[in-house]
């Protein structure tokens, strides 16, 4: 990391993504689980990723199947001047 911009390391040790269903995990509405059983909507990841693009940073995915997820947020550090009045 540097004075330009913070990197945010997310880590679970669940389930992870398969490797079939990764090019599809930023697509809305994507879900892995066709028959149903998981809750969600399949709206996180892309939400995610539209917010943190707005921002000008960059989202990226590690998965591996039946190890977990890791995520890897940076964003740049934005300096804002305070206005005396």
């Amino acid at each position: 990391c540097d004075s330009t911009q913070v990197t945010i390391h997310i880590t679970d040790t669940g389930m992870g993504i398969q490797p079939e269903d990764f090019p599809h995990i930023f697509k809305r509405f994507y879900r892995s689980d066709k028959a149903g059983t998981t809750r969600g909507f399949g709206l996180g990841l892309p939400i995610a990723q539209v917010i943190i693009e707005l921002h000008n940073g960059t989202l990226e995915i590690e998965s591996e199947p039946d190890k977990g997820t890791s995520a890897k947020i940076t964003l740049p550090l934005v300096y804002t001047k305070q206005l005396s009045i």
